[in-house]
């Protein structure tokens, strides 16, 4: 299989290496295209203003081929699919990641790992999102979240990630023996509170951190969030197409009461 990967934690990052060495040696055929530095909870944004830098490096744990850009996440799918690779090196498979550190819940929505997977679904390819639910960040902390992943790819074989939804994954960081199970959930709501601790510069000028704290869900409950902290691999099928499909006739029956729907001329 030909497998595309990038990431938002950049081309120097131990979870991109570990990803990259465990689909190669699996047998995969990978390509790389990442960040030249980090670039988390960039979202999905787009370089647009700007010049796009591209620099093919030699590559290296089992990659074919790599390259790095200047741009975001979203950036390096887009760019290596409609401008990098080759048709006979167009993917099969999009993955995002190994991110250092979970993504979890609403926080989704301000990752560039899930972002760098989204842009592959939303161009028509399957894609994956995956993540070590840790801040530990050595080489050896991502090895067993990549061979699970390269694992999961195998059993995937015969399913066909369905258009414009992409499978966000998030393994716990431990041991695999440790490891409960895989868990298929629905996205969580927060995982912190949103708290900035105000503090005094040594000029003496205010500024603000964030130092929001864990928010707890039932243990029981069926979110990616329980599943993690309940030592299993949680895996949410996220998709980007956000119209709220069953309000659309209620809303249309409230601005437009009695099919009158030109009533603000």
């Amino acid at each position: 299989m030909k497998i595309l990967i990038s990431n938002d934690d950049g081309i120097l990052a131990n979870g991109i290496h570990a990803l990259m060495e465990a689909l190669s040696a699996a047998g995969h055929e990978v390509y790389v295209v990442a960040p030249d530095r980090e670039r988390s909870a960039a979202g999905h944004s787009l370089t647009l203003h700007t010049p796009l830098r591209v620099e093919e490096v030699e590559p290296k744990y089992g990659a074919k081929r790599c390259w790095i850009t200047t741009g975001t996440p979203g950036d390096c799918v887009k760019l290596a699919i409609n401008a990098i690779l080759s048709d006979d090196e167009k993917p099969d498979l999009v993955i995002s990641g190994i991110n250092h550190g979970p993504n979890l819940g609403a926080d989704i929505l301000y990752s560039g790992t899930v972002s760098c997977a989204m842009e592959g679904a939303m161009m028509g390819y399957q894609s994956i999102a995956t993540s070590l639910a840790s801040m530990k960040t050595d080489y050896e902390d991502f090895k067993v979240t990549a061979s699970i992943i390269a694992t999961l790819i195998d059993k995937l074989d015969t399913y066909k990630i369905p258009p414009r939804t992409i499978l966000n994954i998030n393994v716990p960081g431990l041991e695999k023996e440790d490891i409960a199970g895989i868990a298929v959930t629905e996205l969580g709501s927060r995982m912190f509170t949103d708290e900035y601790e105000r503090r005094i510069d040594p000029r003496g000028k205010v500024y603000y951190w964030m130092a929001g704290e864990l928010i707890t869900e039932p243990d029981d409950a069926n979110t990616d969030i329980s599943a993690v902290r309940n030592n299993l691999i949680s895996v949410t099928p996220i998709t980007y197409e956000m119209t709220r499909m069953n309000i659309m006739k209620d809303l249309e029956s409230n601005l437009c009461k009695d099919d009158f729907c030109n009533w603000f001329k």
